[in-house]
């Protein structure tokens, strides 16, 4: 499996992950991890593995290991009980799906790559703090949507949006409404986020027609939150 090569730095206690330019295979099989040092551990950092975001960091030892191997889902290591346990998370706070794992040069420290399930939307925190910077790239994807009016690039289809006016604007955001419905009541979850996510690309193209920003109905939603 390919995937993009990272160097295992200090943070406080723990090693955190930089992600470089260049791409490794890494496979869990052959990696060494060094059980020699304080009480039989490793110190250990989940990942997501889309995202890179860090969902948590703790302890490895050799049993915890083999256990993760076998059942491929991510555990770590109870300091106070000795025992492992299966980390949850991600959308629906399930056991994470191991992916991968990478060991740092001396094997005292080790990256866990977890699938969590569900989307990236931020579900997913990290000491308490959620990550909410997928939220954010509606407000990049708006930044986009607004050069593409301005600019008017040939063989855009956003431009296409908007040399249509607003009645078709209004039209697509509609269609894929429904699209969206069908696909809740009879269809999968893929292609409910799928189509969801066609909603709101239409519906961020309308809003920038009218000259409203993403972060516009955020203050209104946040207003009328009590």
């Amino acid at each position: 499996m390919y995937i993009e090569s990272k160097t295992l730095i200090k943070y406080g206690d723990f090693f955190l992950s930089l992600q470089l330019n260049e791409t490794i295979i890494s496979h869990i099989s052959n990696m060494e991890l060094n059980f020699c040092g304080e009480n039989g551990r490793v110190q250990a950092v989940v990942q997501d593995v889309r995202t890179n975001k860090v969902l948590r960091v703790g302890y490895l030892n050799a049993a915890t290991l083999k256990q993760m191997e076998a059942e491929k889902v991510v555990k770590l290591l109870n300091q106070q009980s000795d025992e492992a346990y299966v980390v949850t998370g991600g959308e629906y706070n399930k056991p994470l799906a191991l992916d991968n794992m990478q060991a740092n040069e001396d094997g005292s420290a080790v990256l866990i790559f977890a699938m969590p399930e569900g989307s990236t939307t931020g579900a997913d925190t990290f000491l308490g703090n959620k990550n909410v910077r997928d939220l954010a790239f509606l407000s990049e994807l708006q930044d986009f949507i607004e050069v593409r009016k301005r600019e008017m690039p040939e063989g855009s289809y956003t431009t296409k949006l908007f040399s249509k006016g607003v009645n078709k604007m209004c039209q697509k955001v509609g269609e894929e409404t429904i699209e969206a419905i069908v696909e809740a009541t009879n269809g999968t979850k893929e292609q409910f986020i799928y189509e969801c996510s066609d909603v709101i690309y239409h519906l961020i193209v309308l809003l920038t027609y009218e000259g409203v920003r993403i972060e516009d109905l955020a203050r209104e939603l946040k207003a009328r939150h009590k």
